[in-house]
């Protein structure tokens, strides 16, 4: 079992915990590299370093930016980045500024089929208001009786095609490529899995044109190994990784106790294939 965890969140993004509460878990289930990578923003990094040189675990610069690629959202996490470089804190102010408009709207979706204050009830989830999102909206309607638990919320109201869904223009796939290497990270495709299911998703066609498009733009890595994938798409994804040249990526995608798709560390060790990115972080 691998004892690294490249990909979890905080509070400062859509989290439940702390930055130093995420760091704190970690160390507790086993984890001796961990990178914290909130969406869109990097304000938790100092916090869960400094708790994580505490436990003398190696801490590793994060963020997952939000991206618009085709009809897609994709996630490109940044490992190794330089949270002080200008471009990187520029792009995602820029990714940010759109959320607030977008949580109104659903809201506004939300309250024609019946379902209102959902944007002042998602708010009391939203540690940081510029980053309210799909997320803190999910817990309100668990909160408020809609539905049993988070993930059931995205099936009924969230998702493609539900009431709730409002689409929006994020990052171009370059700029956050750009981003990440220009602060001398690592660009890496998180859960490659979850663009191959649902309503809109892709097929082994498309995703062959995306992954050509990220190594031609710069992309470095594919996770490989993320809470959403099944064994099988381990084995898939590293098969893909081998194919295009690309290290491999692993982690939790933790957002909170009970609301992930599985808990921090302890995760299984990548196919013997990869070339596992720690070793370009070491």
């Amino acid at each position: 079992m691998l004892d690294y965890d490249l990909h979890c969140h905080s509070n400062i993004s859509d989290g439940t915990l702390t930055p130093a509460e995420v760091v704190d878990r970690a160390h507790l289930r086993g984890v001796t590299m961990l990178a914290l990578t909130d969406h869109d923003d990097t304000d938790g990094l100092n916090e869960a370093r400094s708790v994580a040189l505490q436990h003398g675990m190696a801490f590793v610069n994060g963020v997952e930016i939000s991206v618009s690629w085709r009809k897609h959202t994709l996630h490109i996490v940044g490992l190794g980045i330089d949270p002080a470089y200008a471009p990187l804190q520029d792009g995602l102010r820029s990714v940010r500024s759109g959320r607030g408009e977008r949580a109104r709207k659903m809201a506004d979706e939300l309250a024609r089929v019946g379902i209102g204050g959902v944007f002042q009830g998602a708010l009391k989830h939203a540690s940081n208001p510029n980053m309210i999102g799909r997320t803190h909206f999910a817990r309100y309607l668990v909160e408020a009786g809609h539905c049993k638990d988070v993930k059931s919320v995205f099936n009924r109201y969230l998702a493609t095609g539900k009431p709730g869904y409002v689409p929006h223009q994020w990052a171009a796939l370059g700029d956050a490529i750009g981003w990440i290497r220009g602060s001398g990270g690592i660009a890496v495709l998180a859960h490659p899995g979850r663009y191959m299911v649902g309503k809109h998703s892709m097929g082994k066609k498309t995703m062959h044109e995306l992954l050509s498009e990220f190594v031609e733009l710069g992309g470095q890595a594919l996770e490989v190994v993320t809470g959403s994938h099944t064994p099988e798409q381990y084995a898939e994804f590293a098969r893909y990784a081998d194919e295009f040249n690309l290290m491999a990526s692993c982690g939790s995608d933790f957002h909170g106790p009970g609301e992930s798709y599985r808990d921090m560390g302890r995760l299984p060790d990548l196919p013997l294939i990869c070339r596992p990115v720690w070793q370009a972080l070491q």
